[in-house]
């Protein structure tokens, strides 16, 4: 009878057990309440205030409705807002790009301060930046005798026969719009390429590619939801803008006003069907910039997968 081996000795293995990721399952009354809660909140503090602005815009008709749409001042403030948008967007773009290339593709000094610079407008009140031009640009600003005909008489003398202006004038309101929608592009391009990598690069580099062939057929395919994703929001809010343009507008009716200025005016003047439905366009607006959104959203993890 031989003696059994040592179980140190022994062949046999132990099954090993893997678990896998533990699922917390929660009651079905838990469940339902946080999903009836979310289903409040949405239609307490978005549809039904949406639904009350169309509901309001209709209240006496569409003929009232449509005769907004025709006052000259509104077609003003169409158009001022559309060419606030239309300098305002590419200038981001253009920005957001190279501010995005800088800082996911090079390492320098003041890295850190610059990505700083770039969340300002999001710490800044809108208020606060639209003064801040007037501060700058104002007869009694730090450029104010420059602009003027203070101590340079001649060079403000040109300015005037030119009819150059830019606070109170469309320059003050695209500058302003400028400032609190250039983080828009940047912020959404940053850390996508610095997910990316910069390996591509290198590749098309190594293969003989000049630096803008690199950039246009390599980086910007890459980057292009991304970008399109950041030029949505930044014409959405470049659009809506109140605070920043109503400190630097001067309120100048069928002038300076843009949409949402024209909007508070009419709605000062208790013409509340005009003002809500100049307010269901922007609302318009919102609900194209969401499809948008969902639209890139969508597309970009479809092509993920």
């Amino acid at each position: 009878m031989s003696a059994s081996a040592p179980p140190f000795l022994s062949t046999k293995r132990a099954p090993i057990r893997v678990s896998g990721p533990r699922v917390i399952r929660n009651p079905v009354w838990v469940r339902w309440l946080f999903m009836t809660l979310a289903l409040l909140f949405v239609g307490c503090f978005l549809v039904l205030p949406l639904a009350a602005v169309f509901t309001e815009a209709l209240r006496k008709g569409f003929g009232p409705f449509f005769a907004a749409f025709t006052d000259p001042d509104m077609l003003s403030a169409l158009r001022l807002t559309l060419l606030t948008a239309a300098i305002a967007v590419p200038a981001n773009l253009v920005f957001g790009v190279a501010a995005a290339w800088c800082i996911a593709k090079f390492d320098f000094r003041g890295k850190s301060l610059l990505i700083t610079l770039i969340d300002l407008p999001f710490a800044v009140s809108p208020v606060i930046s639209g003064l801040i031009y007037v501060l700058v640009f104002g007869l009694q600003g730090w450029l104010g005798p420059y602009l003027g005909a203070g101590d340079h008489p001649w060079f403000g003398e040109w300015l005037n026969a030119q009819d150059i202006r830019i606070i109170f004038a469309v320059p003050g309101i695209v500058l302003a719009t400028i400032f609190v929608t250039f983080p828009f592009v940047a912020r959404e391009l940053i850390p996508l390429m610095q997910a990316q990598g910069n390996d591509e690069e290198y590749a098309a580099l190594t293969l003989g590619a000049t630096g803008w062939q690199t950039f246009w057929r390599v980086t910007v395919p890459n980057i292009r939801w991304g970008l399109f994703y950041g030029v949505i929001l930044c014409n959405a809010r470049a659009m809506g803008e109140f605070g920043a343009v109503s400190v630097v507008s001067g309120h100048i009716r069928g002038v300076t006003n843009t949409m949402p200025l024209h909007i508070e005016i009419l709605y000062n003047e208790y013409n509340f069907v005009a003002a809500f439905a100049v307010s269901s366009l922007l609302a318009l607006l919102a609900l194209v910039t969401l499809l948008l959104k969902t639209l890139v959203e969508w597309r970009a993890q479809k092509g993920l997968t």
